[in-house]
């Protein structure tokens, strides 16, 4: 019996991408739960069966209930799943929802929007880490304006921005979550600039497509075995034990 993701999208521009195709290869059972077009998000002990918990991005704030409903009972449930270390794992907005789920707090980054690749600074935790060990340097996509300002009592930072800001948490013994975007291909990332200029893109805009474009078989070694680790944590697993990344 394959084990069973439930995945948690906020926006039609914003899908698993590669990680849904990586784990769809390893025989991961996905379902997504599109809290966008009105589906519910399943309550704390609602798992049914769910072996781990997956948050992906979007372009709204954490704390953006009152446009985003679904949120709140989505920190609930991370909340929930950190508590009984159901394999968990956010990315972007699904790392800042963790973030104050936990207790911590996002806002905006002083330092302005991070936009395009940008490589993974670990610290010497996250050098040991079941998932990231190995990938120090290795590029990252990024594309957000918010960042977790104050840290959750108990986490651990993983990873650092340039300019100090979390790159990567672990939130408990089983739950992670990265401000980058390790499931974006360049056609995705193509999509969220126009959403951004919908009249046409910029130069500035069309440079940092030209960097994803370039970095898209590092992107894909990489993170390919980011995915192989998450799996590696469920429940009859088809993923691969964590080792440091040799590519």
């Amino acid at each position: 019996m394959s084990s069973r993701l439930l995945v948690i999208q906020h926006e039609n521009d914003a899908p698993a991408a590669w990680l849904g195709q990586w784990w769809n290869d390893l025989g991961l059972e996905l379902t997504v739960v599109r809290g966008h077009l009105g589906e519910a998000v399943p309550g704390p002990g609602q798992w049914c069966g769910y072996d781990g918990l997956v948050v992906l991005g979007g372009a709204m704030g954490a704390c953006d209930d009152a446009v985003a409903p679904w949120l709140a009972p989505t920190r609930d449930l991370i909340a929930d799943a950190v508590a009984r270390e159901v394999p968990t794992r956010g990315v972007c907005l699904g790392h800042q929802l963790a973030s104050v789920a936990l207790g911590g707090s996002v806002g905006r980054n002083p330092s302005g929007r991070t936009t395009g690749v940008v490589p993974v600074a670990l610290t010497d935790a996250g050098a040991s880490d079941p998932l990231l060990a190995g990938v120090d340097g290795a590029l990252a996509v990024h594309y957000n304006d918010d960042v977790v300002l104050e840290v959750p009592t108990g986490a651990t930072v993983l990873a650092t921005l340039p300019d100090g800001r979390p790159q990567a948490l672990r939130f408990g013994p089983s739950a992670w979550g990265v401000q980058f975007h390790p499931e974006t291909s360049p056609e995705v990332f193509a999509a969220w600039l126009r959403w951004d200029s919908p009249d046409g893109t910029t130069p500035e805009q069309e440079a940092l497509l030209a960097q994803v474009t370039a970095a898209r078989e590092d992107l894909q070694s990489t993170w390919r075995v980011f995915a192989q680790r998450f799996a590696a944590l469920l429940p009859a697993h088809p993923g691969v034990p964590a080792s440091p990344v040799t590519s």
